[in-house]
């Protein structure tokens, strides 16, 4: 199945990687690492995550960090809406 990533995702990703390298580049490159393990998961097991708190996503928390992935999955394709900090306030809009 095909992964697509929004560019709010992708900024998501970049940013938490640059904001915990600063402290721990070791650290960000592992928090990445395990997001994108979980990725290439949902595109084996698009339905791995739970129902999303926003209708029409849903949820896949990476195991060993605070982060959240939201993400869409269709019948052919999985697209990754962001990247959450588990603490951080989610907004009641759609992606």
């Amino acid at each position: 199945m095909r992964v697509r990533w929004e560019e709010d995702a992708l900024f998501d990703l970049v940013a938490l990687r640059k904001y915990i390298a600063q402290d721990n580049p070791a650290a960000a490159h592992k928090v990445a690492e395990r997001i994108l393990t979980c990725v290439d998961l949902l595109a084996t097991h698009p339905l791995a995550g739970e129902p999303g708190r926003i209708h029409n996503t849903r949820e896949m928390v990476v195991g060993k960090t605070p982060y959240t992935i939201i993400y869409h999955a269709t019948a052919d394709m999985i697209t990754i809406l962001r990247v959450f900090h588990q603490a951080r306030k989610w907004p009641a809009e759609p992606y």
